[in-house]
């Protein structure tokens, strides 16, 4: 429990005690831009390995007791949240957007919020939120509570953080982009402020869906659990 817990604690210090606040700016104006990101890349994936193999141990550990019992509907509210999760996350991830890292440029293009950005402008971030969200009723245990839970709430508190750089390094751009999408999904299009267009998100949906499938087959052979295990 003890490595789990320093593994959470690296891993939030790493993307919020860096990435989100003023240090960022100034490891970026001592080494540059690049090198800083990729720096940082090895350090988050690094951290990151360190954060599953401590989880994988602590969940074998005497003091992970389960904080409630798992309902037998839960394993439903998985399935549907982080199915929702693969689609908004991977979508984003294959549809650059000024909220990406690395693709601040596309601020520019003269419609910058297309397929899945009409949803919401942070759909990566999103994803890993509803995936985290909807490992908990499955999962409630301290480790997983602690490890999804904590994901969830960083990927939240990060779209905020991306927002407010964003505004802040191009502000007459982000302006015109932020008033035809919204933080939270679906709400410029029930505003009225964007249209989904099917058309423009399918392939995207498409990867995603893929990427569900295959992320729930091998599941069991990562984790030794099934994904999929549903009783009524």
């Amino acid at each position: 429990m003890t490595q789990f817990a320093l593994a959470l604690a690296a891993f939030i210090l790493l993307h919020v005690g860096i990435a989100a606040t003023p240090l960022r700016r100034a490891l970026v104006g001592g080494m540059g831009e690049g090198p800083y990101r990729g720096l940082f890349s090895l350090a988050s994936a690094g951290v990151l390995a360190w954060l599953i193999f401590a989880y994988g141990a602590a969940r074998a550990d005497p003091g992970n007791a389960l904080l409630w019992e798992a309902p037998a509907w839960g394993r439903h509210v998985t399935a549907t949240l982080v199915l929702a999760g693969f689609l908004l996350g991977v979508a984003g991830l294959v549809t650059p957007g000024p909220t990406l890292v690395g693709f601040a440029g596309a601020l520019r293009k003269p419609e910058p919020a297309k397929g899945i950005l009409r949803v919401t402008r942070h759909p990566f971030l999103w994803g890993v939120a509803l995936w985290g969200v909807g490992h908990l009723p499955a999962n409630p245990e301290i480790t997983s509570v602690l490890l999804f839970g904590g994901l969830a709430v960083m990927a939240l508190l990060g779209t905020r953080s991306i927002d407010r750089k964003t505004a802040a390094r191009d502000p007459a751009h982000w302006g015109a982009f932020a008033a035809v999408t919204s933080n939270v999904p679906f709400a410029a299009i029930v505003q009225g402020r964007n249209t989904f267009r099917i058309a423009e998100a399918a392939p995207a949906l498409a990867v995603a869906a893929i990427a569900y499938v295959a992320a729930a087959y091998l599941h069991r052979l990562a984790f030794g659990v099934k994904a999929f295990s549903f009783g009524l």
